[in-house]
């Protein structure tokens, strides 16, 4: 499906680039943009032409969290007609991932291929909790964050309580949780948020151009083993993760992606690798 409503959704091989489209409320998230979202990311998942996602707004925000519409009518409890989205049923991710991975917008956190957010404006609330579900970050300099929920009677939502820590360790997240006070690219990049700092408007093109590079010179098969395990030995003892690391290793040396690598590095030539088929 390619006729979304709220996003923008185009594969330029080896990149499939989806965008949040509603530049008017900086994009702002709805039931049906997650939904659209969560379809897109599946097409991507299962396409073997794609090496790997680029998620990234409209205009000049990112995405500031949920419209606050929809929030005001989540307070009030007033009732609204909804969306038909049974066609956006989608289950992107590998289920072998466990159910840590199935819950809510974690299933980011389980797709086979790599997830690059290109932040080029306002990101707060659930648009930041998405943001950190990505793998890497690539920010520009004037983007403006926060985490908002103290700020709505809220708490840490969607993972973040999760995610945050891991990346910024505990001091830097509570206090970006309970003082959800904004701060710019530049801080992210000083405190880890951020895996690359950039000039304004460079976001986009800087997240596909990594992952052109990835599809370049990495074998698809390689990151998408890579990515689970470093996902999933966060929630394992060390014993357990080295035991499945030493089996999937053993497996890996039987593959048709080890030999083209060992070869392509004695012949001094590019690698042609597999690509990930779902």
């Amino acid at each position: 499906m390619s006729d979304y409503q709220e996003i923008i959704y185009e594969v330029a091989e080896p990149v499939a680039t989806i965008t949040m489209n509603r530049p008017e409320a900086l994009n702002a998230l709805t039931v049906r943009m997650l939904a659209e979202i969560r379809h897109a990311v599946a097409a991507a998942e299962q396409d073997p032409s794609v090496v790997g996602i680029v998620l990234t707004g409209a205009g000049r925000g990112f995405c500031p969290g949920m419209d606050m519409n929809a929030l005001n009518s989540m307070s009030s409890g007033e009732g609204r007609a909804k969306d038909d989205l049974s066609d956006l049923k989608a289950e992107p991710g590998d289920p072998d991932m466990g159910e840590n991975f199935r819950i809510a917008y974690t299933y980011l956190m389980s797709v086979r291929k790599p997830i690059v957010a290109a932040i080029n404006g306002a990101c707060a609330g659930l648009g930041f909790a998405i943001a950190t579900l990505a793998d890497l970050r690539v920010v520009e300099r004037q983007a403006k964050f926060s985490t908002a929920f103290s700020q709505r009677g809220l708490i840490a939502e969607h993972g973040v309580s999760w995610t945050l820590p891991r990346l910024i360790g505990s001091g830097n997240a509570l206090d970006l949780l309970w003082s959800a006070r904004k701060f710019n690219g530049e801080e992210a990049k000083e405190i880890g948020l951020a895996e690359r700092l950039v000039e304004t408007g460079q976001a986009l093109e800087t997240a596909q151009d990594y992952i052109r590079n990835l599809a370049a010179s990495s074998a698809p098969v390689s990151l998408q083993v890579m990515k689970a395990q470093v996902y999933r030995h966060l929630n394992m003892p060390l014993a357990e993760a080295m035991t499945e690391t030493n089996d999937w290793m053993a497996q890996s040396l039987t593959k048709d992606d080890f030999r083209e690598g060992v070869r392509s590095f004695i012949e001094k030539r590019p690698p042609n690798f597999s690509r990930v088929s779902v």
